[in-house]
């Protein structure tokens, strides 16, 4: 039933978005399209899954150890899951594959997981604020976002540093969360504190995911700059920076399906000083696109491990 409704809202706000755009112009933006740039911004894809499988590498323990056929299959599993899954939740679900595929326990494939997906977010924040804090059109929207983004960086710092702070955080919020979701975060207390205890023995492992992750949402917003190159539209990449991360957290809130609708919406209002909503428009079909790619090379491999994962309960039963 929740899908469901997500994929209305998705719809909704599409039809209002293409309801209030001139549809002659936004075919005209695919059709003018340069096609060099189209193809090498969408191949982008391919070392964009090349760099990730490569980090889940380095986040596995030696004798654990994924090779990268297996860490790239993995990676486009979860991206056929995400986009059946709210939240992104197709890399959670990957943790019961790695379990199995790495010889590890649940509880470190879950951490593993929630050490990659935090590496994620803090590096799209990371770049966020660095691209809002020298974006030159900032009214009072822009700074409140500014505010609420640092905020969000400084927090999710101190929850990846200190386990401390980790700990009255998810006993804070245990506290006030109803019961089903208190249970999930006491799940996710435990595998956030095996996560330090892992991460932090080893600083030289800690820093090479860091900065893998760090530049691998470079390349992500590189490719979305590289798709406004494709729409020949034009952005200051500095500015893009700070409009495209804005736009994918839009997309990552529970609300619409695979993010398809709010992404869309927020593309169209952030670059609005600089092309027209029927470019944008186009833009947030190419960013689609984005997760579409890599879910589609994911197709072939879902039935093979929903049929191990299968034979596992069967086992443990």
């Amino acid at each position: 039933m929740k899908k469901l409704v997500s994929i209305l809202v998705s719809l909704a706000i599409l039809a209002v978005i293409y309801w209030r755009i001139d549809h002659v112009k936004l075919l005209a933006a695919f059709a003018n399209a340069d096609p060099a740039w189209l193809i090498a911004s969408l191949a982008m894809v391919i070392p964009l899954t090349m760099f990730t499988s490569w980090r889940l590498q380095q986040l596995m323990p030696e004798r654990g150890q994924l090779s990268f056929g297996e860490a790239n299959k993995l990676i486009l599993l979860a991206s056929v899951l995400n986009l059946v899954l709210p939240s992104k939740m197709g890399d959670i679900a990957k943790s019961y594959f790695m379990r199995d595929k790495g010889n590890l326990t649940g509880s470190l494939a879950l951490s593993l997981v929630v050490f990659e997906k935090a590496c994620d977010m803090l590096s799209l924040l990371l770049w966020c604020v660095f691209g809002l804090l020298i974006y030159p059109h900032k009214d009072a929207l822009f700074w409140a976002m500014t505010v609420a983004v640092v905020g969000s960086l400084l927090m999710g710092i101190l929850l990846l540093g200190s386990t401390t702070f980790a700990n009255f955080f998810f006993k804070t919020s245990e506290r006030f969360a109803p019961e089903k979701v208190a249970a999930k975060l006491g799940k996710l207390k435990e595998s956030w504190n095996q996560m330090h205890g892992y991460f932090w023995a080893s600083k030289r492992q800690l820093a090479k995911v860091v900065l893998t992750s760090v530049f691998i949402w470079f390349l992500h917003l590189l490719q979305i700059w590289m798709f406004i190159l494709a729409l020949k539209a034009w952005v200051p990449f500095l500015s893009n920076l700070a409009l495209s991360p804005l736009a994918i957290l839009a997309g990552l809130l529970p609300l619409t399906f695979a993010g398809v609708g709010t992404r869309d919406a927020a593309l169209v209002l952030f670059y609005a000083p600089f092309f027209p909503a029927p470019t944008a428009a186009a833009l947030g079909v190419l960013c689609t696109g984005r997760y579409l790619l890599p879910a589609i090379g994911g197709l072939p491999f879902l039935s093979q491990y929903l049929r191990s994962a299968t034979e596992a309960r069967r086992r443990e039963a």
